[in-house]
């Protein structure tokens, strides 16, 4: 049955074969391409100032890990979930807490903040992505509101809106992301390609950008087409788990952290990693990534507890930040890029600026 539509002449061994042929020969292909390495561009660029980051802000109030969190386009207000159940929406200016729902279940593993700022999406174990909408009421039961969009076989591991609050990008253990409409929960695309968990996804920049990355337990980075459901490009020289993507700010690029203590920058244009970014004491697990606004830097929170800034272009590290006393779970640059926040195991974030 195995053999049932294979060609006169043909096994599953010379199948195999020809296909180990055909990628070798597109890793051929690409090293063609491979004309010069980034660091050696990047030898004339300027090298950077000292980085002075300072914790501004400590957000206490979750009663377990952080597992993730967003920023609101109004770059003020906050979403974190934890594994307490609770997703907590703050003022990061004053740490106020304006809204907080319990979830029916722990290990709330995704969160995301919709473009107008009025409704939030989360889920985790319970397979499922709910939308709560937001009022100034800040007395309101938010769980009667709540609106269950996304349904996968596993877990939730990631969640974000596209350009409209209509639409919503999951991803999940059952490993396949999908593409909901908010207001019916119909599923309008789905995306197969990763053979294990998919643990993080990321929206590609610009307006018009009709391509996501995903990362997974494969320890491939994929990324696909919105609008056909096809995987166009395939990345995986990572060596574990891939815990998280970002695209860089102008759509070209995109980097990944990973279980294998290293962080790296895949160029789309040339389909290949152009730089890795490690060292030999840093041997724990990156879990999160995220790019100043301008792209020369990547913030990068690892399971020491600390967080790596890289200089994207040379590759060096220029600043390990202190603070947190347990593994940094989630890290995201603010909309206006003046701030970032970290949330970690230690049950808190930081919100941290330079000066």
């Amino acid at each position: 049955m195995a053999c049932q539509g294979l060609a006169s002449g043909e096994t599953l061994k010379s199948l195999k074969a020809e296909s180990e042929t055909l990628r070798k020969k597109l890793e051929e292909e690409r090293k063609k391409l491979h004309d010069v390495e980034l660091e050696k561009v990047a030898e004339k660029a300027e090298a950077l100032g000292e980085l002075n980051m300072k914790t501004r802000r400590t957000l206490k109030g979750h009663g377990n890990k952080v597992l993730c969190m967003d920023w609101c386009k109004d770059k003020r207000r906050i979403v974190s979930s934890s594994q307490d159940g609770k997703v907590i929406v703050w003022d990061a200016f004053t740490t106020n807490k304006e809204h907080a729902v319990t979830m029916p279940t722990t290990w709330v593993m995704a969160c995301a903040y919709a473009p107008s700022g009025c409704a939030i999406a989360c889920g985790g174990l319970d397979n499922k992505c709910s939308v709560y909408p937001l009022s100034l009421d800040k007395d309101e039961n938010l769980s009667a509101k709540k609106k269950s969009v996304a349904m996968h076989t596993n877990y939730l591991s990631g969640c974000t809106f596209t350009n409209s609050d209509m639409q919503i990008l999951t991803s999940s253990g059952d490993g396949t992301s999908a593409l909901w409409d908010v207001e019916s929960g119909q599923l309008l695309q789905s995306f197969h390609g990763h053979s294990a968990d998919v643990l993080t996804l990321d929206l590609a920049p610009s307006e018009t950008g009709n391509t996501f990355v995903s990362g997974g337990s494969d320890k491939k980075a994929n990324v696909w087409d919105l609008r056909s459901g096809q995987n166009v490009q395939s990345f995986d020289t990572h060596d574990s788990d891939i815990n998280c993507v970002k695209y860089y700010p102008s759509g070209d690029a995109f980097a990944s952290a990973s279980d294998d203590s290293t962080c790296r920058l895949f160029d789309l244009r040339a389909d290949r990693e152009v730089s890795i970014y490690s060292k030999d004491s840093i041997i724990f697990g990156a879990a999160s990534v995220d790019f100043s606004l301008s792209g020369r830097l990547l913030f990068a929170g690892y399971n020491d507890y600390t967080i790596n800034v890289w200089d994207v272009l040379k590759g060096t590290r220029v600043a390990i930040l202190f603070g947190h006393e347990n593994r940094v779970s989630s890290l995201r640059v603010s909309p206006d890029g003046t701030a970032f926040c970290s949330g970690s195991w230690d049950n808190t974030l930081r919100v941290r600026q330079e000066g």
